[in-house]
């Protein structure tokens, strides 16, 4: 049996768990060696009051003196082994403390990447992170020869809602709006707040623009469904109009600047046409 401490734990082997196991084992043969102690002291007891009573027997002095010793061993052993297992404890103990210590950074961390990339409104991701995944699909695009499409969503008016309600119930609209546009996105796309009232979503692999054109007509519908809100005791019932402008890689731009700028344009022309979605020129 290997009881070298320094050998390699399976993977996937909790530390912890591991010496928590051990410990058990060790307190076990302490129990065993304690058990033997007892009866080893019994066993002398009752051989010396054998002697004392009878004429000694050969050799039965000479046993006793070697049982007293296996004895002592015995026992020196027990006191060895309660030394072990204070020190297992202490180091179960601690690595319960390193678990917890490294679960919470780990969900920290986790949460502080979250806070960094997405908005803490909609919980959509933000610019930082929109503009990171297009320049990983355009890159894609290139080597792949696709086609993409960015959309330039805004809200129509969503100035008057914040001016006539407050910002509470518009940022309850948008909480809204973000919630329907998540549900009307393809698998591979990216959609995100922008900033305000201001949304952008990535279509990976468009293959022409009927496809594109039923997309965004698939979000303005979505968007215009009654939004139905409740703050701070006000509920009522909005309509949401938006408007989106369009661009393509690579005829409308070849770099992501150039894509969200064009698609900003064509979404100014759809809203002063209210055409609701426009292409880029």
């Amino acid at each position: 049996m290997n009881t070298d401490p320094n050998a390699e734990l399976p993977k996937g082997t909790n530390p912890a768990k591991s010496l928590t196991k051990v410990l058990g084992q060790s307190e076990h043969v302490k129990d065993l060696v304690d058990e033997c102690a007892e009866e080893l002291s019994s066993v002398n007891v009752t051989l010396k009051q054998e002697l004392v009573d009878r004429d000694a027997l050969p050799g039965v002095a000479n046993a006793i003196e070697k049982n007293e010793g296996v004895e002592d061993k015995v026992q020196e052993a027990s006191g060895e082994l309660s030394v072990v297992n204070r020190g297992l404890e202490d180091e179960v103990t601690e690595r319960h403390m390193l678990e917890h210590q490294l679960a919470a950074a780990t969900e920290q961390e986790k949460e502080a990447r979250h806070a960094a990339f997405h908005d803490p409104l909609t919980g959509l991701p933000n610019r930082a992170l929109f503009d990171d995944r297009l320049k990983h699909g355009l890159a894609q695009a290139k080597r792949h020869g696709w086609a993409l499409a960015v959309m330039f969503l805004d809200l129509d008016d969503f100035k008057n809602i914040n001016d006539a309600y407050g910002h509470d119930l518009g940022d309850s609209v948008l909480q809204t709006i973000a919630g329907r546009l998540r549900e009307n996105i393809r698998r591979d796309d990216t959609i995100s707040r922008y900033g305000g009232d201001e949304f952008l979503y990535m279509l990976m692999e468009v293959r022409n623009e009927q496809d594109i054109m039923s997309i965004a007509e698939k979000i303005i519908t979505a968007i215009q469904a009654p939004c139905d809100v409740n703050v701070r005791g006000l509920s009522m019932s909005l309509s949401i109009n938006a408007s989106i402008g369009i661009s393509i890689f690579p005829k409308d731009g070849i770099t992501a600047d150039t894509l969200v700028k064009s698609a900003d344009k064509a979404m100014y022309r759809a809203k002063g046409n209210k055409s609701r979605y426009s292409f880029a020129r």
